[in-house]
């Protein structure tokens, strides 16, 4: 899967921000995977996501 994380301005894979809990995975282009730092058996994975406005 390709990691992503939507929170990060400068488009550092998920990996290199330690205070990261959870990050996307995209694992095709209309699927991504949530998972949350430390728990690799929980994950949420959807067909539709949206922004949130900040």
């Amino acid at each position: 899967m390709k990691a992503t994380d939507y929170e990060l301005e400068d488009e550092r894979s998920p990996e290199l921000c330690v205070d990261c809990d959870v990050t996307a995975h995209t694992s095709c282009p209309d699927r991504v995977v949530f998972t949350e730092q430390g728990n690799t058996d929980g994950w949420i994975s959807t067909d539709y996501t949206v922004e949130l406005p900040r």
